[in-house]
């Protein structure tokens, strides 16, 4: 059995471990393409990370509008993705993806508080768009988990309390 992550186990973390080893091996043979053939193997790994991304900015980029917009009618499409998402990263997930999604979260949070922000104004939720968080207000076990949905706006129990929106 080689050494390092097995493939069935971590598909990413598989495929930038076999590109180095690959990289490290010894060829007099010229007809062996060895550093492209590392650097495709690389890619194939990166496409799934970025696949990992992907799904995990949607997912945030819906869950602002679930626990921010006031809106109603469209609270079931924006569950219908997250849960999309969330199965799309069922068959993508790896630790070491997982990781790097924890890792990134900050950045792509940012990213998708600028594309909910978008969304909201387009359908003229000016002040929920500027009221946005500019941390990632969500865990990556929220943001995976199967059945986790923030609450709406006027369903929090401070908003009951204070009487103030978000």
């Amino acid at each position: 059995m080689p050494d390092g992550p097995r493939y069935e186990d971590d598909f990413y973390a598989w495929t930038q471990h076999q590109a180095g080893v690959l990289r490290t091996l010894r060829t007099r043979d010229n007809r062996f393409d060895r550093d492209r053939l590392a650097e495709e193997i690389e890619d194939l790994g990166k496409s799934e990370r970025d696949a990992v991304r992907s799904q995990v900015g949607c997912i945030l980029i819906h869950l602002l509008k679930l626990a921010y917009s006031p809106a109603r009618e469209p609270r079931f499409d924006w569950m219908d993705s997250i849960i999309e998402a969330r199965g799309e990263l069922e068959n993508k997930l790896s630790g070491s993806l997982r990781r790097d999604s924890e890792e990134r979260l900050a950045r792509l949070s940012a990213i998708a508080r600028k594309r909910a922000a978008v969304e909201l104004l387009r359908h003229g939720e000016s002040e929920v768009a500027h009221s946005l968080p500019a941390e990632c207000p969500y865990s990556i076990d929220e943001i995976l988990a199967d059945d986790w949905y923030p609450e709406p706006p006027n369903e929090r129990p401070s908003d009951a309390r204070s009487g103030d929106a978000p």
